[in-house]
């Protein structure tokens, strides 16, 4: 996930393919959380949809970067920080246009939906889990399917709190700590920066 602070550089063709894959995959599922989150009027599947983006993005910018210069790296990593920074302040605001105008968020469609991204996520992490010990790209994406499928159990027990509760604040705080995640995650990816602007070697 996005608070990972990744930047990736893919070595072997096989890593190149699990990445695509994981791209893939994150792409796709910020698209079905985003139309399916609006539909339901949940602030917590609409982050999660984000989350979801600000990860695609951050395999996309590190597979574009590969085979480029290690200050293109940099680059490249700062403007995934950037991305993700953007995608945090709109999940936020998200959030309060949801708790100022008020919502009414279909506890199944957040539980459907969180369960469908609990799956694609699991299998990610499954997939990532035989490269864990490579190189830190590869670590870095571990550590973000790891923390992809907690963010999705996560809106899971939102979405059963808000059919048990009929409290839609549940998803309200879901949607907030999404976000927090993201924003966290913008802060990490430019301290990475720094450090490989500092360390070349690093990235």
């Amino acid at each position: 996930m996005s608070d990972c602070g990744c930047s990736f550089e893919p070595s072997k063709p096989e890593e190149r393919r699990v990445l695509w894959i994981l791209l893939a995959i994150n792409g796709g599922m910020f698209v079905v959380e985003l139309v399916l989150g609006l539909m339901a009027e949940s602030t917590a599947l609409v982050g999660d949809s984000f989350d979801m983006f600000a990860d695609a993005s951050v395999y996309g910018v590190g597979l574009w970067a590969v085979s480029r210069a290690a200050s293109a790296k940099v680059t490249a990593a700062k403007l995934t920080g950037y991305l993700q920074l953007i995608l945090g302040v709109v999940a936020l605001a998200e959030v309060s246009r949801r708790l100022i105008f008020g919502s009414a968020p279909d506890p199944n469609f957040m539980i459907g939906v969180a369960v469908l991204a609990l799956i694609a996520n699991v299998y990610c992490l499954r997939l990532i889990s035989a490269h864990r010990e490579g190189g830190v790209h590869m670590r870095a994406s571990f550590i973000c399917s790891q923390t992809d499928v907690i963010v999705n159990v996560a809106v899971v027990i939102g979405g059963i709190l808000v059919a048990v509760t009929h409290l839609p604040a549940w998803d309200l705080i879901v949607g907030a700590g999404i976000a927090a995640v993201i924003l966290w995650g913008s802060v990490r990816i430019f301290r990475e920066a720094r450090v490989a602007k500092a360390l070349p070697n690093h990235l």
